[in-house]
């Protein structure tokens, strides 16, 4: 039964991201993974390469930044985490109607995760604003240096223990968006 809402909630992502895309007047940076494996090692933007090639994905234009929250924070694309990271953003200061709309359907859609996300809240209103950032213009800067910048071990450690603890719950089965 979880399994089936969270069909639900990775197809509304789906469908819902390619009407945000298009209105959205952002330019995208039409940048590849592969472009982005070329950069040096220790880059923003190499890792981020690695996180979109390790699961098949690209870019997707015009948010791209959506994939460096998750790079950032850790959060994984189950749907689960999906919805955990715009709580982070949330939590981060980030206000946008596309963000709000997660957020409440996520919740009355996978109630069971409520606690996950009040803890994924509180990650975000703990760490240094990072959601307002021109992610293009970092790709270039270390890639350690600048989370070590936003995140303390102290907060890292704590959304990583509830991330095991929700990972490890056999009922809650994941879906990957």
């Amino acid at each position: 039964m979880i399994l089936n809402r969270k069909h639900i909630i990775h197809w509304l992502f789906e469908k819902t991201m390619l009407v945000y895309c298009k209105f959205k007047r952002k330019k995208a940076w039409g940048i590849t993974t592969k472009e982005l494996l070329e950069m040096p090692s220790h880059t923003f933007g190499y890792r981020l390469g690695q996180f979109l090639d390790i699961r098949g994905f690209q870019l997707i234009p015009k948010v791209e930044r959506h994939d460096a929250y998750h790079l950032l924070t850790g959060f994984s694309t189950s749907v689960e985490d999906e919805i955990a990271l715009q709580y982070t953003c949330f939590g981060n200061g980030k206000r946008t109607p596309y963000l709000f709309g997660v957020l409440i359907i996520g919740t009355l859609i996978l109630p069971e995760y409520w606690k996950y996300y009040l803890q994924s809240y509180y990650f975000g209103k703990k760490t240094i604003s990072f959601h307002h950032f021109d992610y293009q213009k970092v790709l270039q800067l270390d890639f350690q240096l600048f989370h070590d910048a936003l995140f303390s071990e102290t907060t890292l450690n704590e959304i990583r223990k509830f991330q095991h603890k929700i990972n490890a719950q056999p009922s809650l089965k994941t879906a990957t968006v």
